[in-house]
């Protein structure tokens, strides 16, 4: 749970620092592999930062909805980065995109044997105890 926690903490440190410190950087915000901008981009920050810093509370909690919340969200975020790839003007093409969504699903089959792992866990406490 805690590396889980400290990831998400870790990520919400670095999403605010980033965004609140770098203009540049923080006049663009990525959604389903889409760039936002100016605006929209500012405003939808905190979307990000909250996501994570809820997450990374649920982990801290063992909430069992994170589970289900975070393999769909790694998921979303390894196809984004296939989207970006091949949209951006800051993007690699589809040879970096494919790699970068062959990248980012490593997380996501972690997170699924975690969940499988924790969910045997679980049963196993369940028989002993009732």
């Amino acid at each position: 749970v805690y590396k889980r926690q400290l990831f998400c903490g870790a990520t919400v440190a670095f999403l605010l620092v980033r965004d609140l410190t770098l203009p540049h950087v923080a006049e663009v915000e990525v959604w389903l592999g889409f760039e936002l901008r100016g605006t929209w981009a500012r405003a939808t920050a905190p979307i990000h930062w909250a996501i994570y810093a809820t997450a990374g509370l649920a982990f801290a909690r063992d909430r069992d909805w994170v589970w289900r919340a975070a393999i769909p969200w790694s998921i979303y975020i390894a196809f984004s980065h296939l989207v970006w790839n091949l949209t951006s003007r800051s993007g690699g093409g589809p040879v970096l995109g494919l790699l970068h969504l062959a990248l980012f699903l490593v997380p996501t089959a972690l997170l699924v044997v975690l969940h499988r792992v924790r969910n045997r866990i679980q049963g196993a406490r369940a028989d002993t105890t009732g």
